[in-house]
């Protein structure tokens, strides 16, 4: 499979997922409307699922930096990393990015757009004070390539729809102590059936969600991985940098369980867990992504 493909697959899977996000919200909806015996809550699931899609296509990113609480950075201030990104963006055919800068101890990055016209590139102020040259240009390398496989528009509206599947979910089942369910002439079970299934779309749809998100989200690191060294030539950088980053301990602040599936390393990485809470890993292991780059023939 070469990149062009996996490009033009990401395209395809983010209208897929808008999609698929349409029909879940929709039947969030139709699980509550039909427990309460009432068309409005299917319409507003609809109409907000409609512009919800509609904003995360076009505003994911502001969202996501605003969560982030990222500034912009400026060329002067921040005048060795625009040579790197700009050198980087140069040798992988790419527009220059918007450059933004988290204030945070923490050393991570991570990258957002709907496109390479409209991509920017966030890094930690903690991330510049232990990377070197080549380490830096690992990482940088690693985010222009998130770009340049087309996965930005994917991670990034992953992000806004699996949180507002959450807050509807969460919305709905509030929602359903307005009214006492169905009718109680209802004497054939049908209405402890539309109990069930409303409770149970209530508790899956946000689950499969979050599932979709972390699987794709691991199978994306590798490739960027193997993406971004192809631009250095030099996987010890990116390597040195991946081990770097996994031994901080410092916490990063301005993260959350829908965001932190954007960054290069994990924010809540723990160094031991059990199978269970490997499930919700939003990276693969550490291990594991330099265990790929070291079988890498560069």
């Amino acid at each position: 499979m070469t990149l062009y493909t996996q490009q033009n697959k990401n395209i395809t899977k983010t209208w897929l997922l808008i999609s698929v996000f349409l029909v879940l919200v929709v039947a969030l909806g139709y699980a509550l409307s039909y427990w309460l015996n009432s068309s409005i809550p299917l319409w507003i699931a609809v109409i907000y699922s409609i512009i919800s899609s509609f904003i995360s296509y076009w505003y994911s990113d502001q969202i996501i930096l605003t969560i982030s609480r990222a500034k912009p950075a400026s060329r002067k201030e921040y005048f060795d990393l625009y040579n790197i990104v700009e050198n980087l963006s140069i040798t992988a055919g790419l527009p220059m990015p918007k450059i933004y800068i988290m204030n945070e101890k923490s050393p991570n990055a991570f990258a957002t757009g709907r496109d390479p016209k409209h991509a920017v590139v966030c890094v930690t102020s903690g991330l510049l004070d232990i990377l070197d040259k080549t380490e830096l240009e690992g990482v940088i390398a690693h985010e222009l390539s998130h770009i340049g496989n087309r996965d930005i528009l994917l991670s990034s509206v992953i992000v806004v729809l699996v949180n507002i599947i959450a807050l509807m979910s969460r919305w709905f089942s509030q929602s359903m102590f307005w009214g006492n369910g169905r009718d109680n002439n209802d004497n054939n079970g049908l209405g402890l059936l539309g109990l069930i299934f409303t409770l149970l779309a209530i508790i899956f749809i946000p689950i499969a969600s979050m599932l979709t998100q972390l699987a794709i989200s691991r199978k994306r690191e590798f490739l960027a991985d193997a993406s971004g060294v192809l631009l250095t030539r030099y996987p010890d950088g990116l390597i040195s940098a991946l081990e770097k980053i996994d031994n901080s301990n410092i916490p990063l602040r301005y993260v959350s369980n829908t965001t932190r599936s954007l960054f290069i390393a994990d924010p809540y990485k723990k160094k031991s867990m059990s199978w269970f809470q490997k499930i919700w890993l939003t990276h693969p292991p550490v291990e594991d992504r330099i265990k790929a780059l070291k079988s890498l023939n560069i």
